[in-house]
């Protein structure tokens, strides 16, 4: 049989005219270095821009262009980043910046991002050093949390992700592992899911997912402070029981979104062990809080969890998104996701090699080294300087009630539990309007570019809500959010 000709091409066509590497590396060097300079620079002086500005319709309008075909010089679209994207970001850099719980970041971990695109690792599996840098991440959380250290972990999006896997594994290892092929289909009692009416939405949402629904899943009252009524959680358990349903599943909050209330984690796990339900710990707003020693009181009984969902792009302040999932038994972790395929064949040596990998204990099986930031932010900073920030986070919440507290035109509508603040300008008892003056006064703030707060629903009221997570922060931040709030209220109220 004679041989297949190959495609014909001018005889000057070679391999450097195939790749997508640069054709003029020096030129390539020049642009990459200025960009990275000035990204340090738009980080060293954050406070010296506007927090948010809307972007313009001619900028929104270049956003709307068709798709390119041909090239364009990496010097143009990066003015194209200089122009049109890096004046518009949402703002969680700034110090002022207060309205959600965002982390700021660090230039470490921007360089830690920089490090990860270049070497451009699959973390789904595969023997290599990435997959190494997410088992550390996950025994040094483990160590922090009081977790065994045979404990699992894997790397997410973030602690949404984290907790509907949270459901799963507590599902499976609730039904077994049968459940995974049969669903719920062969399931006798209704499952039942407990937490309370603070929780996140995602939790919720982590029923419906899991195909359990959110019906089945109970919101328990809260006291005072905002925690997680236990004499409540006892009584809807034996309830449930009672009535032939099947509780599976406690989710308590370090940290809810709304006031920051920490669940009393302790007596949770009592109940969870006395009933034998999975305990999972949404961690997202303050599980890394036990990072500051004189933290870690408020998170009494987190060790006794089965597992725990968090956000190192929060408080550990790595770059988005890095949420991840540990959990205490590695074993019930792996039986809840891995599937053995032929793409997947382990071996005793060369790249296929090991036993448990990432995507056995998640549904991702491309991931990006997401570990790699958080260990380069944990690694060269030190859990102390990150703790130390927290801290502080915390300190200047606390100095933020005073101030308010203070104030004879603003009054505080929930306890301080950790670095969340909310309040309100004092009205004469009128919900709608006080409610409608709240939320005015925080988009003037934000149009004005000089502080971000955000507005959440207590007690029937819209209250301005401050969460204090930027590590740039100072009580002169605190000081100046405070007399804006107040300039504009009065300004308001004059109208």
């Amino acid at each position: 049989m004679p041989a297949i000709p190959g495609p014909s091409r001018p005889a000057s066509d070679g391999p450097q005219q195939r790749t997508l590497d640069p054709s003029d590396w020096a030129a390539f060097r020049r642009d990459a270095h200025r960009m990275l300079d000035e990204m340090l620079s738009h980080v060293e002086t954050i406070r010296e821009r506007p927090l948010w500005q809307p972007a313009p319709a001619a900028t929104r309008a270049r956003f709307d262009a068709p798709l390119p075909f041909e090239p364009r010089g990496l010097a143009v679209v990066l003015d194209d980043v200089r122009t049109h994207i890096v004046p518009y970001a949402t703002g969680n850099l700034h110090p002022r910046f207060m309205g959600w719980v965002h982390g700021a970041g660090t230039p470490v971990g921007m360089l830690a991002e920089m490090i990860a695109a270049g070497l451009n690792m699959n973390c789904g599996g595969r023997d290599h050093i990435g997959i190494e840098i997410e088992r550390q991440i996950t025994r040094w959380m483990a160590a922090v949390m009081g977790y065994p250290a045979t404990a699992s972990g894997v790397f997410l999006t973030g602690t949404s992700m984290a907790n509907f896997l949270a459901v799963l594994v507590a599902k499976v290892a609730h039904n077994g592992v049968g459940t995974r092929a049969q669903g719920l289909q062969g399931t006798a009692q209704p499952l039942i899911a407990y937490t309370s009416g603070e929780a996140h939405g995602c939790i919720a949402q982590a029923m419906e997912l899991a195909g359990i629904g959110s019906a089945n899943l109970r919101n328990i009252g809260v006291d005072d402070a905002g925690r997680m009524d236990v004499a409540q959680l006892r009584a809807a358990i034996d309830m449930d029981r009672a009535a032939g349903l099947a509780p599976f599943l406690i989710v308590g909050s370090a940290g809810t979104v709304n006031t920051g209330a920490v669940d009393p984690l302790l007596a949770i796990s009592e109940i969870a062990a006395r009933e034998h339900l999975w305990f999972h710990i949404d961690g997202a707003i303050g599980a890394l809080a036990m990072f500051a020693p004189t933290l870690r009181p408020l998170f009494d009984g987190i060790a006794k969890s089965h597992s725990i969902a968090l956000d190192f792009h929060k408080w550990g302040h790595v770059p988005y998104d890095a949420g991840f999932l540990l959990v205490a038994d590695a074993a019930a972790h792996k039986r809840a996701f891995a599937s053995p395929a032929a793409y997947l064949q382990r071996a005793e040596r060369g790249l296929a090699a090991g036993d448990t990998w990432p995507c056995d204990l998640g549904p991702d099986l491309s991931r990006g080294a997401r570990a790699l930031k958080a260990w380069m932010t944990i690694a060269t900073l030190g859990t102390k300087r990150i703790g130390e920030a927290i801290r502080s986070n915390c300190e200047l919440a606390q100095y933020f009630a005073s101030m308010i507290a203070a104030h004879p035109l603003l009054e505080l509508r929930a306890p301080v539990a950790l670095n969340i603040v909310c309040f309100s300008v004092r009205s004469s008892g009128d919900t709608a309007a006080a409610s409608a003056l709240n939320r005015d006064i925080v988009l003037d703030l934000h149009e004005a570019g000089v502080a971000a707060p955000s507005w959440t629903t207590i007690d029937g009221c819209d209250v301005i809500r401050c969460a204090l997570v930027n590590h740039r922060t100072t009580r002169a931040d605190v000081d100046i959010v405070v007399d804006a709030i107040t300039t504009r209220a009065e300004a308001r109220m004059r109208e």
